[in-house]
């Protein structure tokens, strides 16, 4: 702040600093008119509006459960069928809208190669998506 100072010594001098009186009365109004408008701008209009649902109707896929025994017997849905059933059975699951899920559960003692052709098989049917089913209890012996 400004303070005058007690010397006598030219008047015609201009003050070099600011004065900071107009300042803070300008910040003051601002304040106090921002204090008074702003509850009115949190006024809100309530409306009952009615309420939809919209929900998409999205079917999930049903699954198919393939058991390859350790014999390299192949279970479609616990039922035993042939090469050739089988290739049927994944032609038409392949075809399905949407395409469901192909689990695949292996004994333990079943060759890798059995599997795997069963994976090609399925893929090249139109079965992308293939899951393997495990136990995890057997998985300590």
């Amino acid at each position: 702040m400004a303070f005058a100072s007690m010397d006598t010594g030219d008047d015609d001098e201009p003050l070099a600093e600011i004065n900071m009186v107009p300042l803070i009365d300008v910040m003051l109004v601002l304040l106090i008119i921002f204090m008074v408008t702003a509850p009115l701008l949190t006024h809100a209009v309530k409306l009952d509006l009615p309420q939809a649902s919209s929900t998409t109707n999205q079917s999930k896929p049903d699954s198919v459960h393939l058991a390859i025994t350790a014999d390299r017997q192949v279970l479609w849905n616990g039922q035993p069928v042939d090469a050739a059933a089988l290739s049927d059975q994944m032609t038409t699951a392949g075809r399905l809208q949407p395409v469901p899920e192909l689990h695949i559960h292996a004994e333990r003692n079943t060759p890798y190669e059995r599997v795997a052709q069963v994976m090609s098989e399925a893929s090249q049917k139109g079965l992308t998506r293939i899951g393997f089913v495990t136990d995890p209890s057997a998985s300590g012996r």
